[in-house]
Order: structure tokens, then C-alpha cells, then sequence
């Protein structure tokens, strides 16, 4: 079925009255975020103040229960601007004012002094004629003229893309999850700026992540992300279970290299940019896949210095070859590391390369944690008979066999040993407040 065009021409006034009855739909499932700036709504404004023609908004017509409904393909931008200018709705919040010539010269001007003081101005404004094209047919072609009329103006990234194609895609909705989970990780490392957000870079990023995870190393991102993204294969459960890994991962990569307390700041480094956070977060991944220990602060301080020399040997060698001074020896490096984020930083080699590097400089810094997690019966039962008191050691409570736990004294996930020599008997509750402290 082809789509079916209709031609037409509402007034801002037909418009807002459409948008009031929720006869106009601005966040059908695969639109993007708002991206105008405020400048950009009072250009448009001015435009239609002064009487110049705008392009037209495409709108798809459905029918629901509740009567036609028309999501907006194109000129969600326009139809927000207006409605925020007229306060309309939900919009009222949002208003704005615009430099405008209403006979006096140029003057600030919002839509009460205008709708007022200006009543010819108003009935301009809510009489102007807009170009409409309405269509029907199936969504999957409307999802593809929604992308295709949306390159031009502010053009569709390539998550932007990726949503309005995979939008109802259970992958996708777990990666704008954990976009919002880490916003603000995101924002104060400048790893994405509040723009990029907003036109979906921090779901693209996360995806990848979340694809990686599951490939288990480096994906291309240019042919695998589409894949990915649209893999109905993956089920809810494996689906969580990414999730709680990736959310695991940045928690380990917020207390390694994005502690403030501590002085630790990713934007210190050139790690900060989204393709070398990319590699960082795997490494952090793979080595806690690994079983090493990485809750430790002194190891993590080393590691952060180590990251932050890597950085800055990279940055400096990369100002002295544009100075045309040959790499020393000495930096080979960080020379060998330049080449891997340069030209096309996303493939799958140069990912793998960085991948390499930035593990033989870090893993030897970790311990590996003990294979055997828990103690057994036996050393529980040594530990029971050697201690005389067989109370608590933290608190002192007398303990029964079958209320005692054995408790490392040197936390397990600090690289504490399962061996006697770190074990010692501590009551339920203890044990639970401890932690890992």
C-alpha cells in the first residue's frame, strides 16, 4: 500500500484548536526530542510576524476510537514553538518572548501585550495560513518519510534514526533507561553534553555498551548497531540481566575514575569522549568478569594516575607531531595508542586495539579475588572449635552453630583470601551491616 497525500492549509488558530481537542499527536513513538533552541523559536516567531511562508508539517491521519488522530511526521519544532509562544495547553510554562516590529521599531514582545494591546497583530498571527500534507498508510513507511524529510534543518542523528525506526525495540527501552539512571554521570563527566542527550547519543552509546556486553568484546559499531538494536532474539531475561552488568560496570567505573571526593574525574582525561569511555567501560567490565579486584582505593588511585599519564603522553604527542617533531622512541606507546583513534575510531580493530593496550597497562595492577568465594563446612567447623568464646567479633554475642556466619576479615571483594587466617566468627546481623568495609 502507497502512501496517500493529502494536500491542504490550517490557520494557527485551526491548529490550537485541534491541539487542544488532542486532535494533534507531537510525541508519536518514533519522533525525537525537542531541539530548538530559543533563538531558533524566535526567528520563527519573526517570520511569522513579518509574513513569510513556512514549510510545510506533515502529519500522519489515523483513526482511533476516540476519533482522527494526526501525529506529527514533521514540524513538531514549529506546532511546539507556536503553541509556547500562544500559551497553549501544557505549553503555557514554556512561553517565551520574541524581538518583534509592531510599528514602533524592533521591541520585546510576549503574546498577553500582544493578544491586548494589538489586536490586528493577534488576528494576523492567529489567521496565518500554514501548508499541511496529510498521509495514510502503513507505519512502517511513515516511520521512513519521517526520516527521509528530516534531512534537512536540524538533521537527524544517527540515534535519532535508530528511534524513530526501533522505537517500540525492548533494547532500546533499556538503554534510554540507563541513560536516565546516569544522566547526571554523564552531564558532570562531560562524557555526552545535555544536547547530545537530548538527540539520543546517550542511547546509541548505551546500546553499543549493552551489545558489547552481550557479544562479550568490541562490536563494529557502523555494521552492528541496527542489528542490535532490532534483534528481537534477545528476551527479557538476558535482556536484565545486561542491564544489571552495565549498571554494575558503571558503578565500579564511577568508584575507580569518577570520584569527586577522592579528586578522581574522568574529564581530567581524554577518556571522557564517548569512543575512549567506550573502551575504558569494557576493560572495566572484562576485568571484573575476570574476577579481579577492583574495590580497591589505593590500587584505584595508581590506576587513575596511570590513565590520566596515558592521556596526557597521548595529547602532547599528538601536539608535537603537528609541530612536524618526530614520535621519541620513548613514546612508542603512546604513538601506538594515536593510531587507534584516528580515522575510523569505531571499527572493531581499532576498538580491540585499545582494548589490548589499555589492558596490559592495568591488569597486572589488580589482584585476582580468590576462586573460592564462601567457606566450607570444615573450616567453619575448625574456626568454631578453636574459638574459645565462639562469640561475636564485632559485637560480642554469644553464638550458636546455627546462627553463627564466618566472616572475612579482609573483605573477599578486596581481595580478602578464604583461607582460616582471614576468617572470624560474627553474628547474622554484623555480618549484614559490615559488608564490605
Amino acid at each position: 500500500m502507497s502512501l496517500q497525500p493529502t494536500f491542504g492549509e490550517h490557520t494557527i488558530n485551526e491548529l490550537s484548536l485541534m491541539f487542544r481537542h488532542r486532535q494533534i499527536n507531537l510525541d508519536p513513538g518514533f519522533q525525537r526530542h525537542s531541539v530548538w533552541t530559543w533563538n531558533d523559536r524566535r526567528r520563527l516567531i519573526q517570520s511569522i510576524v513579518s509574513g513569510y511562508p513556512l514549510p510545510s508539517i506533515f502529519l500522519y491521519r489515523r483513526q482511533t476510537n476516540g476519533g482522527l488522530v494526526y501525529d506529527v511526521i514533521d514540524g513538531k519544532q514549529r506546532l511546539e514553538t507556536i503553541l509556547m509562544f500562544t500559551k497553549q495547553g501544557r505549553f503555557k510554562r514554556e512561553w517565551f518572548d520574541a524581538k518583534l516590529d509592531l510599528g514602533d521599531g524592533l521591541d520585546w514582545y510576549e503574546w498577553n501585550e500582544i493578544r491586548k494591546s494589538f489586536v490586528d497583530v493577534r488576528t494576523a498571527i492567529e489567521a496565518y495560513p500554514i501548508q499541511t500534507v496529510q498521509v495514510t498508510g502503513d507505519l512502517n513507511q511513515i516511520i521512513d518519510l519521517f526520516v527521509r524529510i528530516n534531512s534537512t534543518g536540524k538533521r537527524l542523528t544517527s540515534g535519532e534514526k535508530r528511534h524513530a525506526r526501533f522505537y517500540s525495540s525492548p533494547f532500546l527501552k533499556e538503554a534510554e533507561r540507563l541513560v536516565v539512571k546516569f544522566h547526571k554521570l554523564l552531564r558532570r563527566e562531560k562524557i555526552l553534553s545535555p544536547a547530545q542527550i537530548d538527540r539520543m547519543k546517550g542511547t546509541e552509546l548505551f546500546a553499543e555498551l549493552l551489545m558489547s556486553i552481550h557479544k562479550g568484546g568490541p562490536i563494529n559499531k557502523k555494521t552492528s548497531l541496527d542489528r542490535a538494536i532490532g534483534n528481537e532474539d534477545i528476551n527479557g531475561n538476558t535482556l536484565a540481566r545486561l542491564g544489571r552488568e552495565f549498571t554494575r560496570t558503571m558503578g565500579l567505573m564511577r568508584r575507580m575514575f569518577s570520584d569527586p571526593r577522592r579528586g578522581l574525574s574522568l574529564k581530567q582525561t581524554r577518556f571522557h569522549n564517548s569512543a575512549e569511555f567506550y573502551s575504558l567501560f569494557l576493560l572495566v567490565w572484562e576485568m571484573d568478569k575476570d574476577n579481579l579486584v577492583l574495590a580497591d582505593r589505593r590500587r584505584n588511585k595508581i590506576a587513575f594516575g596511570m590513565l590520566r599519564n596515558l592521556s596526557t603522553g597521548v595529547d602532547e604527542l599528538r601536539d608535537q607531531l603537528r609541530r612536524a617533531k618526530p614520535a621519541r622512541p620513548a613514546q612508542k606507546l603512546y604513538s601506538d595508542y594515536l593510531l587507534t583513534v584516528q580515522g575510523d575510531t569505531d571499527s572493531s580493530a581499532n576498538r580491540e586495539r585499545r582494548r589490548e593496550m589499555l589492558r596490559s597497562l592495568f591488569v597486572s595492577l589488580f589482584q585476582r579475588k580468590d576462586d573460592k568465594r564462601g567457606f566450607t563446612p570444615e573450616q567453619r567447623r575448625i574456626l568454631w572449635n578453636k574459638d574459645e568464646k565462639r562469640g561475636c567479633s564485632r559485637c560480642g554475642k554469644a553464638l550458636s552453630w546455627d546462627k553463627l556466619t564466618v566472616d572475612h576479615v579482609l573483605a573477599y571483594t578486596k581481595g580478602g583470601r578464604t583461607k582460616l587466617g582471614n576468617a572470624q566468627l560474627m553474628c547474622q546481623s554484623c555480618n549484614s551491616k559490615k559488608g564490605a568495609a
